[in-house]
């Protein structure tokens, strides 16, 4: 069917190129999969959700703790519930992204064109080390005290306690609610896109065996 110079007007505005742009690339059935290949029932593959299960975790834990404040989780019973919540997420969600990172590099998931997915998933565990340093220096008890006066040694010696002071509870606090969880959730949102863009790496085929397509069987998502 022809199309109308109003829908060919319509076609080059940057709203109608980014749709068609991000839904050719993203349709509905590739970000929301029914079924994924077969191999991913393997173990490895699981402690990437794992990773992003705690992240979420985190975020909304931290959300309570931020609205409520430290007089409140360290005096109110479930304040210290949440706080400990909060605590092990952090612990889940560092186990299971160093687990990811290493499977991940032993199976060279950056084959086939999946440079990209590797480099930020790298530059997540970065930026997550950032802001598991940072949650350390807002406990506001002697531990981060303890933390903050020596990381500040180290840092000095390094040039950038200029910028970076953490022995100032308010910016260390606006650095860890609202500055590295947006940045790391949006690379791990990046990192999820390019996973559905190309799909999940799979296992590094065995040399004496044929170039079976594992992808053919498939299990529900």
């Amino acid at each position: 069917m022809a199309t109308t110079p109003k829908e060919d007007a319509d076609s080059k505005m940057w709203t109608a190129r980014l749709r068609n742009g991000f839904f050719g690339t993203y349709p509905p059935e590739k970000l929301l999969p029914d079924r994924q290949p077969a191999y991913v029932a393997s173990w490895i593959y699981v402690f990437g959700v794992a990773t992003i299960a705690g992240f979420v975790v985190l975020i909304a834990t931290g959300l309570v703790l931020t609205f409520e404040g430290p007089t409140w989780y360290h005096t109110s019973s479930f304040g210290h519930f949440v706080n400990s919540v909060h605590y092990w997420a952090v612990q889940l969600f560092m186990l299971t992204m160093v687990v990811h990172l290493w499977g991940k590099f032993w199976m060279a998931a950056w084959r086939g064109k999946r440079w990209l997915t590797w480099i930020t998933g790298i530059v997540s565990f970065m930026v997550s080390i950032g802001t598991a340093f940072t949650g350390y220096l807002i406990q506001t008890n002697f531990d981060s005290q303890w933390i903050s006066f020596e990381a500040k040694d180290g840092l000095n010696s390094a040039g950038i306690g200029a910028w970076f002071n953490v022995t100032n509870l308010g910016q260390v606090m606006l650095i860890h609610v609202c500055l590295l969880p947006v940045v790391l959730g949006g690379i791990i949102g990046w990192h999820v896109l390019l996973v559905r863009k190309h799909g999940v790496v799979p296992p590094i085929p065995l040399k004496d065996a044929p170039a079976a397509s594992n992808e053919t069987s498939e299990v529900s998502a």
